[in-house]
C-alpha cells in the first residue's frame, strides 16, 4: 500500500477533526452529488451539453490567440481561490488547445531571501505578458491578502500596505495596456474536504498537496474572514 502524504494528516482530520456535519456529508454522497448550499445550479449539467459547449468555448480561445499574436496584444489572467477550488484544473483546460508558445503559466513558489526584501509586487513584474502573449497566473499577488494573513507569513501593517496599493498597481498594468481579467473560484468545506481526500488516495494527485493545504484545514472561517473582511478582489480602474 502506498504511504499518503504526510503521514495522512489529510484522513486523519477527516476522521478526527472534522466537523460532524462535514464528515455526514461527504460520507452520504456519491462522486455525482454537489456538496455545496451555495451550488448557483439546481444540478451539474449533463455531460452531452458541457462538452458540446466545451468544444465551442476551446474553438474561441483558439483564436482568441491568434488575435493576441497579430495584434500584439498582452493578456494575463489571474486565478485565486480557495484550496482545491479548480485553479490549475481550470487553467488546464483553458490551454489544452493554446499554442503553449504563447500561452504559459506562472505558479511561484514563497518567495527567496532576496525577494522577501524587496516590494511585495516585483517578484511578479518579471513574468507579465510580452507582445502576443497569454499569461496564467496561478495564484498570484493575492497572496498577501488571504494565505499569507491566514498563516502570519505577513504583518497587518504590510497586508493594510498592499490593499493601499494593489489599485494603483493594476491601474498601470491596464493604462500599460495589458489585458487584466481576474477570476475567483470557490468551493464549499465539504467539498473541499472531499477533493483532499481523493488527491491524498490518488499517487498521481499527490504533488498538488503541501502542508500548507493540510494546515489550512483547521483554518476555515480565518480563511473566510481574510476573504470577506477587506475587498479581496478589488477590479482596476479603467
Amino acid at each position: 500500500m502506498a504511504q499518503k502524504p504526510f503521514d495522512g494528516e489529510i484522513s486523519r482530520y477527516f476522521a478526527e477533526l472534522a466537523p460532524e456535519s462535514i464528515r455526514e456529508a461527504i460520507n452520504n454522497s456519491d462522486s455525482k452529488d454537489i456538496l455545496s448550499r451555495d451550488y448557483p445550479h439546481k444540478k451539474a449539467m449533463k455531460r452531452k451539453d458541457y462538452e458540446a459547449s466545451f468544444k465551442n468555448l476551446q474553438i474561441e480561445l483558439v483564436k482568441l490567440q491568434s488575435w493576441v499574436k497579430v495584434s500584439g496584444q498582452r493578456v494575463a489572467i489571474v486565478f485565486e481561490g480557495r484550496d482545491a477550488a479548480g485553479k490549475g484544473g481550470t487553467i488546464k483546460r483553458f490551454r489544452e488547445n493554446l499554442n503553449p508558445r504563447g500561452a504559459r503559466v506562472v505558479a511561484l513558489s514563497k518567495p527567496s531571501d532576496t525577494e522577501q526584501t524587496q516590494w511585495y509586487f516585483q517578484r511578479y513584474i518579471q513574468h507579465l505578458p510580452s507582445a502576443g502573449e497569454i499569461v496564467f497566473f496561478d495564484r498570484s499577488w493575492y497572496n498577501r491578502a488571504v494565505v499569507e494573513k491566514v498563516f502570519g507569513f505577513c504583518t497587518d501593517d504590510q497586508r493594510d500596505r498592499f490593499f493601499r496599493q494593489v489599485p494603483n498597481f493594476e491601474q498601470m498594468l491596464v493604462r500599460d495596456g495589458i489585458s487584466l481579467i481576474k477570476i475567483w473560484l470557490t468551493v464549499g468545506r465539504a467539498e473541499q474536504l472531499r477533493r483532499f481526500l481523493a488527491r491524498e488516495e490518488d499517487q498521481l494527485k499527490h504533488w498538488k498537496l503541501s502542508m500548507i493545504d493540510v494546515k489550512g484545514l483547521s483554518k476555515w472561517e480565518a480563511y473566510s474572514s481574510a476573504i470577506h473582511k477587506r475587498n479581496v478582489y478589488p477590479y482596476p480602474h479603467r
